[in-house]
């Protein structure tokens, strides 16, 4: 298995090396200044910069707590709404239009009356992030939940199973894999909802930091370190959802 995932590894790998050779080249023949399109070596050493600083870390802690919290609300009212949905007929005919109507509406036009409500805090951050983690989780689990084997659960109510049994035992497992997916886009758009949410205010976040890399102190090669944390921190949410949906599927075989 370890080989296997070091081959899986090897081409993305090499690519990203390539890339990243290429554009230190490219930027030093060309004579590129580092205000516009740092080289890679300066986005390194200021990203090492500001981790041994401090300034990396300060920003970074309330942007995972945001997310963890967001996501964690988000995932929750998502499943729930998806399962409840994926149940009902009824109800899925009356709520699909909003969900779509609300999947589609820009997390920016939301962002800023969300700060209205709740304030520049942590919560208007949460509640962003939530949100934009709520819809994509509910529609892959209504789905998912909806489209659940006909054959098992004509033959569990034949053997007198209960809606509960019929959901734990056949609805539920069925759609493992559907949620997992849709929970995976959701990891990622969690990390743009707090991002977004921090760009609209507050004191401290990754989003801060780039809104002050940009501004104030006009410093790109940390404008370029803040944005590699922030996909280290894309991929590490959902690295931990894939790590998640293994351990799920091993404890259920």
């Amino acid at each position: 298995m370890l080989s296997a995932m070091r081959r899986t590894a090897a081409a993305p790998l090499a690519l990203a090396i390539l890339l990243l050779v290429t554009w230190e080249v490219a930027v030093r023949i060309f004579a590129v200044p580092a205000f516009l399109l740092p080289p890679p070596s300066a986005v390194a050493a200021r990203f090492a910069t500001a981790w041994s600083d401090g300034t990396m870390l300060r920003h970074l802690l309330p942007t995972v707590g945001e997310l963890l919290l967001g996501g964690i609300i988000g995932g929750a009212a998502g499943l729930l709404i998806g399962v409840s949905l994926g149940l009902s007929g009824a109800a899925r005919r009356i709520a699909s239009p909003y969900l779509v109507v609300a999947q589609s509406t820009p997390i920016l036009a939301l962002g800023p009356l969300l700060v209205l409500w709740f304030g520049p805090g942590p919560a208007a951050k949460v509640a962003i992030c939530a949100l934009i983690t709520l819809f994509p989780l509910a529609i892959a689990t209504l789905v998912a939940v909806r489209d659940a084997d006909a054959g098992l659960l004509e033959l569990m109510r034949s053997l007198g199973a209960t809606p509960r049994e019929r959901l734990l035992l056949v609805r539920l497992p069925s759609a493992r894999n559907g949620i997992f997916a849709g929970a995976r886009v959701a990891a990622t758009l969690a990390v743009v909802g707090v991002i977004v949410g921090e760009w609209l205010g507050g004191t401290a976040g990754l989003g801060i930091l780039l809104n002050l890399a940009r501004g104030s102190l006009f410093d790109t090669p940390l404008l370029f370190a803040a944005l590699l944390q922030i996909a280290i921190l894309g991929v590490s949410a959902y690295g931990l959802v894939l790590f998640v949906e293994r351990l799920t599927s091993r404890l259920t075989r």
